[in-house]
């Protein structure tokens, strides 16, 4: 159990310090790395997972977050995503009571703090992987290669690959995930604080497993610490050497010393591992569900290959865009979908290299880990490559299909394997070219240095989607998500103009890309360019038929084109894919009393249908007013317009026309204070102004009248009718002066 000192540890070029000041400077170069995105905005995922889940406010039952994914679904749902992480959930809510609303720097702050400290507690960790366990005369841990082991934190802390973890507020899934899996990893190591490997604390294993679960809870990834505790308790607890014991095993050499093995109680902990695990990824099993979520060709196209073999090799090529995201962290995108990665179709097609020189490199890695004599050497290269690949066998599509094809987020925990594998590298060529020691301490400061400032450049990007999005243009060009969302990002800020020529391309690089078609519609039925907005709604839900916003989009342009049937026809579609669509109703009403004014009845139906699903829903409410006032059913107009003001007590459009229904009923009273108050809130609106006046005409306060003609005409000199009103209140008022004089 006890290790010297790693003989390449004093060649690092690195200060030897305390545990405390290494700590504090991991950390702080982690703050420095990431402290600009603390006041960012909720980007990309985040308007999912954190802004529309309905599981963060506190009106919502607070067990519903162990019944729903992380996006507020629920489970048993189709749709649902699956991603079970309800502690990840139960940060975010923690966050918005906290701040007493959807505030996004305590969200930000929560992220940053959490990465300083995983940083930090990496110290620990490498420590125990590269040194193994040494513990003094009072029972403290030591650390047998503090230089290594800080140098590999320092790498990690600073790695750019973090960025979209760490400034994206839904990376805190995989930074909590990463805790609680350093936690799990700790607890096992305390079990072996006795000094041998026949005796161990099965309370500290239970802890573990309980931490474990804990990681599995903040995001589903949190399961393979057990393989790294598996690996820990076979290379450094009983110290097996795997090389060895393979070629007896195969050359059928000296017999392995099975009794050793059992002696040790290994294949004890081995098996209560391998219980433990089967355990939880059953329980994870029973909580999906309904099954596996289902992904489409877009979301991993690989997945979707004609056969096996170009499967294999499309994932291995995805592998090998990892390890370079690991190795040179520039080309970082928030998305490598839609395009961003073409498939490899044949065996002539150049990129087969790179799956060449990755698995050169593992190969490489393999055998040095396996066949050195050197105990630290084999233990270190060893760790390196279980943590490198361990964490990141439930992204590998090897066990089922994932959604996506990179995501740098789950790279978080097996950066700390090349980190590793990284910090043995410069110790070792420390130690082997003592001459150029300096010149690889400045090589070492230079990477740094180069990965802090890129991380501090990939976090203002993160700040704002605006400059996400558009960061991504230059690193997926072929990527239609990426066109699609800085198309969206324009038009939400008001710039359709310039949103149409990036959902032009949208389409153009994905023609399937139903939602680009919809938005691009959308803008061009706001443009009056009707013709071309039909054919690319009628090619959406031709492509997508369940897509409901698309049918009622479809629905308003037909409209507008006074193709009634088929208007009508498209908002029928729309409600049958989506049966809670107030939106959509209220359309349909707009429809069947504009087209054809012998159905209120219908309209009024669709309207009070549009106000049962979205009580707030101020355009129904207002619709129906004005419906039953056109048609002369004065009281029951009354009675809507008072039941909407209970809902809507400051909406001014529904008091203003409740107030033409009570003039009409002759309740001058009631019909002048509502006219008030709509003022109120909208003083400017000439409208209200001109039909105060015809109340305060018809009531004889005729100077009144007078008083808000004017104003109604100074607000709006074309006001309709107010102006033909105003003079038949001048020749009356005429009139009554000569008749006083």
């Amino acid at each position: 159990m006890v290790l010297s000192e790693a003989n390449w540890d004093h060649h690092v070029p690195l200060p030897k310090l305390g545990a405390a000041h290494s700590r504090i400077l991991v950390g702080l170069l982690a703050l420095v790395c990431f402290i600009n995105s603390y006041d960012g905005e909720f980007v990309f995922d985040d308007s999912e997972a954190i802004v529309n889940n309905k599981d963060l406010h506190p009106s919502s039952p607070l067990n519903n977050i162990w019944t729903n994914d992380f996006w507020g679904s629920n489970l048993s749902s189709n749709s649902s995503h699956k991603s079970y992480r309800p502690l990840t959930v139960l940060t975010f809510r923690m966050n918005y009571l906290l701040a007493g609303g959807l505030h996004p720097v305590g969200f930000h702050v929560l992220n940053i703090a959490l990465h300083c400290v995983i940083s930090a507690l990496m110290i620990d960790v490498f420590a125990i992987l590269i040194g193994g366990l040494t513990y003094d005369s009072k029972g403290r841990r030591l650390n047998q290669v503090p230089r290594s082991s800080l140098l590999a934190a320092l790498l990690f802390a600073v790695h750019p690959v973090h960025t979209e973890s760490v400034a994206g507020i839904v990376g805190r899934a995989d930074l909590l995930c990463a805790l609680f899996f350093q936690f799990s990893f700790l607890a096992y190591c305390r079990a072996f604080r006795g000094g041998n490997d026949k005796t161990f604390s099965v309370s500290w294993v239970a802890a573990s497993f309980l931490l474990c679960a804990a990681a599995m809870l903040c995001k589903e990834q949190g399961i393979t610490v057990l393989g790294v505790n598996a690996a820990f308790d076979i290379l450094l607890i009983c110290n097996v050497n795997i090389g060895e014991l393979t070629q007896r095993l195969l050359l059928k050499g000296k017999p392995v010393d099975m009794n050793a093995l059992v002696r040790s109680r290994l294949v004890t902990r081995l098996t209560l591992l391998l219980f433990g695990g089967g355990v939880l990824l059953y329980a994870r099993w029973r909580i999906m569900g309904t099954g596996p979520p289902a992904f489409t060709e877009v979301d991993n196209p690989a997945s979707f290959a004609e056969n096996v073999f170009l499967r294999i090799v499309n994932y291995n090529y995805y592998y090998s865009l990892n390890a370079w995201l690991l190795l040179c962290p520039w080309w970082l995108c928030f998305d490598w979908s839609m395009g961003c990665v073409p498939l490899i179709k044949s065996v002539s097609d150049w990129r087969i290299i790179s799956l060449l020189l990755l698995w050169s490199c593992l190969i490489g890695l393999i055998s040095q880990a396996l066949c050195t004599q050197d105990g630290i050497k084999r233990r270190t290269l060893s760790f390196g490559l279980v943590l490198l690949v361990v964490p990141f066998l439930p992204a590998s599509n090897l066990f089922f299909r994932v959604g996506f094809v990179i995501a740098e987020r789950v790279l978080y925990l097996s950066t700390a394997g090349y980190c590793l594998i990284l910090s043995y590298a410069v110790g070792y060529s420390c130690c082997l070219w003592r001459k150029h020691k300096k010149l690889l301490q400045v090589a070492m400061m230079g990477l740094l240095c180069v990965n802090i400032g890129r991380s501090a450049q990939r976090s203002q990007q993160w700040r704002s989607e605006q400059s996400l999005f558009t960061s991504a243009l230059s690193v997926c060009p072929l990527n239609a998500k990426v066109h699609y969302n800085v198309g969206k990002n324009l038009a939400d800020r008001g710039n359709q103009m310039a949103a149409v020529q990036y959902y032009r391309e949208a389409v153009r690089l994905h023609p399937r890309y139903v939602h680009a078609m919809n938005n691009l519609g959308n803008i061009l039925k706001e443009k009056n360019e009707l013709v071309e907005a039909e054919e690319l709604l009628t090619a959406a839900v031709h492509i997508q038929p369940d897509f409901a916003a698309a049918w009622m989009n479809l629905g308003i342009v037909q409209n507008s084109l006074k193709k009634f049937a088929e208007a009508e026809q498209s908002y029928w579609n729309a409600i049958k894919y989506r049966r809670k669509y107030p939106d959509c109703y209220y359309n349909l009403g707009r429809l069947v009393w504009y087209a054809d004014l012998n159905r209120h009845v219908d309209a009024l139906n669709a309207w009070r249908n549009a106000t049962m699903l979205k009580p707030d829903h101020s355009l129904a409410w207002n619709n129906m007013v004005i419906l039953l006032d056109n048609t002369g059913n004065l009281a029951q107009a009354e009675m809507i317009g008072r039941e909407a003001l209970v809902i809507l007590p400051n909406d001014h459009t529904i008091m203003f026309s409740l107030a033409n229904v009570l003039g009409k009923l002759q309740k001058y009273k009631e019909s002048e204070g509502f006219f008030l108050h709509s003022l109120k809130i909208n003083p400017s609106a000439a409208s209200c102004h001109g039909n105060l006046a015809v109340l305060y005409h018809r009531w004889g306060k005729l100077d009144l009248a007078k008083k808000h003609y004017e104003l109604s005409l100074k607000l709006d000199a074309n006001a309709p009718g107010t102006r033909e009103n105003y003079s038949m209140l001048r020749r009356k008022l005429d009139q009554l002066q000569k008749t006083k004089g």
